[in-house]
């Protein structure tokens, strides 16, 4: 267990963020690395792994951070907002992304077809909640900070979950409201052309890994555009074809 996995930990815990730059990393391998060992804390005080987001799906995401490939990190149960409200007192700066969200229905390979992949999934309409354990840390954590602090993992909430073909969800359009005033638009093919893209990207990363996306876990597949800033409120994400999703804000 690493001196970085405790730290970010208690920063978790406590809810007291870090200094941007406290960490130097010497590569991806030991971010992932320092991502597990926080995992591992987590679970030894009662959380429950239980799927993953996947962050930097677009050039425009990617640049921020000066990446050529998305990352991914590992959520737990607490994450997992069932009754579509939060506080931001529980959170240290929170962002709002408009995701697909995939639940695994049947294990993934990192090989197998959209129409595979789809068929083995359902397809749920989701908003995620970014939240680094950084002070002041978007956009202005480095890509290997991100890593390790689980791709700066805060929430995640959908909606109904179906079954959809790859058709179903190809180029289709995502409307964020606030207090029922229209925010913004945003379209799936920002998620690396098509959010299986996403799916099927993290499936081969984790058998890179020795891993395996099995089924049980959900897979916030990526944002259909850049993330706003969390306050309280009414959100409500209108997914073309797939339904909407809600999420009440408190202060």
């Amino acid at each position: 267990m690493t001196n970085k996995a405790e730290l970010l930990f208690k920063a978790y815990r406590d809810k007291a963020p870090l200094e941007k730059g406290k960490f130097n990393f010497e590569s991806t391998q030991e971010a992932y690395q320092v991502q597990d060992d926080v995992l591992a804390l987590k679970e030894e005080n009662g959380e429950k792994h239980q799927g993953y987001k996947i962050s930097l799906t677009s050039k425009e995401t990617q640049d921020l951070f000066n990446s050529d490939s998305p990352l991914f990190g590992q959520m737990t149960d607490v994450t997992v907002k069932k009754d579509a409200s939060l506080s931001l007192t529980d959170y240290n700066e929170p962002l709002l992304e408009t995701e697909l969200v995939f639940l695994v229905q049947e294990d993934v390979n990192g090989d197998d077809t959209d129409e595979e992949v789809m068929r083995k999934c359902l397809v749920a309409p989701g908003i995620e909640v970014p939240d680094g354990r950084y002070d002041d840390w978007f956009p202005k954590t480095t890509f290997y900070e991100v890593i390790a602090d689980g791709a700066v993992n805060g929430a995640v909430v959908y909606g109904e979950a179906k079954q959809y073909s790859y058709d179903d969800v190809k180029n289709i359009e995502a409307v964020l409201y606030l207090n029922d005033q229209e925010v913004k638009r945003g379209n799936s093919e920002e998620v690396l052309g098509h959010p299986v893209n996403s799916v099927k990207w993290l499936a081969k990363a984790l058998e890179e890994r020795g891993e395996k996306l099995t089924a049980g876990r959900f897979v916030s597949s990526g944002t259909f555009m850049l993330p706003e800033r969390l306050e309280a409120g009414n959100y409500r994400v209108e997914y073309e074809n797939v339904g909407d999703v809600q999420l009440t804000v408190k202060p």
